[in-house]
């Protein structure tokens, strides 16, 4: 009986600490852009510094 209460008690405190991260993030605004994520595939990359030396190299 006493490992149900260690066991109840430990999930408890890892439960806490989710929810503590959980409201951290939300407040550090980790969540605030949801939508470009989503279209982010659709967009075009600038050439970056590897790409425009390959090029000249060719």
């Amino acid at each position: 009986m006493s490992a149900l209460f260690l066991l109840i008690g430990i999930s408890l405190i890892v439960a806490t600490a989710f929810l503590l991260a959980f409201v951290w993030s939300v407040k550090k605004g980790q969540y605030e852009d949801d939508y470009t994520p989503a279209i982010r595939i659709l967009l075009d990359d600038e050439p970056g510094e590897e790409q425009q030396t390959n090029k000249q190299n060719n």
